[in-house]
């Protein structure tokens, strides 16, 4: 594969803090949300839909595009802002999270909103979701991809792993999961709840193809995503992220996983991204 230019990783990492800034101001304004995550997968996020996926912004329901499940529904609002910069949804939505008959609630619905797969949120269940897609399209000889994002907190779900032994045993190469892995849930830190590790291992158990990234370089993303495209069985990318990325006062902070920051701590917080107000 060639290699990416510098231009394109620059333009690739502005588009993720964009993604983050807009992710701060929704929940502000809404008073309610969760920033940390949704900060964490920035990243992740800004290459998969600016850059990997086979994707139609004027046509987000085109049979052929490659599928995105945020399984870690309650990450929306990094999703939502990427939808809103592609032109999916209107920008001016944003300013509506979770207020009454707005398209855009606390977790994905894809009978709401244009370019959301499934209903997500309960975790495990759009993990799930994503390996029947991917079934399906073996089925009917279709060549897109399915690639789905969970949190590793979610991993302590047994539905998970139900999902990762039928996948791996299906051999379902067009499936790429790509873990999260900020190490952070609502409680605590992963290790003091229920600890996941090791990740990568695991996933190899069940006949995945699995290895370890830095989930901000964006280098590092697209050559595992492309890693992933040779594979001739599904692919977990455990991609080592911080919460609360960007944002000094909110990495590492397990408080903010599902609280919104006060407006004085937005503008801080849009400072250090770049994106003043």
């Amino acid at each position: 594969m060639p290699r990416i230019s510098e231009e394109k990783i620059k333009e690739l990492k502005e588009i993720a803090n964009d993604i983050r800034a807009l992710a701060l101001k929704m929940t502000t304004r809404a008073k309610a949300g969760h920033p940390g995550g949704s900060l964490s997968a920035a990243d992740i996020i800004s290459v998969l839909y600016f850059y990997k996926m086979k994707y139609d912004p004027k046509n987000p329901g085109w049979h052929a595009r490659d599928r995105f499940i945020l399984s870690k529904g309650h990450a929306c609002p990094a999703q939502y802002a990427a939808l809103a910069l592609l032109g999916v949804i209107p920008a001016e939505e944003l300013d509506r999270l979770r207020e009454i008959n707005s398209m855009l609630q606390g977790h994905p619905d894809r009978n709401k909103i244009p370019g959301i797969e499934t209903v997500s949120g309960t975790l495990g269940q759009g993990f799930s979701v994503a390996c029947g897609m991917a079934l399906a399209a073996k089925l009917d000889g279709k060549k897109h991809k399915v690639y789905v994002l969970l949190g590793d907190g979610e991993l302590q779900e047994g539905i998970v792993w139900e999902a990762v032994m039928f996948a791996g045993f299906r051999r379902l190469n067009n499936l790429v999961a790509i873990v999260d892995h900020n190490k952070l849930q609502n409680d605590g830190f992963i290790w003091d709840i229920m600890d996941v590790r090791p990740i990568a291992a695991k996933f190899r158990a069940f006949h995945w193809n699995a290895f370890d990234i830095d989930g901000h370089n964006i280098e590092e993303i697209i050559k595992a995503l492309e890693r992933a495209d040779r594979s001739d069985r599904p692919t977990a990318i455990i991609a080592h992220t911080v919460k609360g990325k960007g944002v000094s006062f909110m990495e590492h902070k397990p408080e903010w996983h599902g609280k919104a920051l006060p407006s004085d701590m937005l503008k801080e917080a849009l400072k250090e991204l770049g994106k003043y107000e």
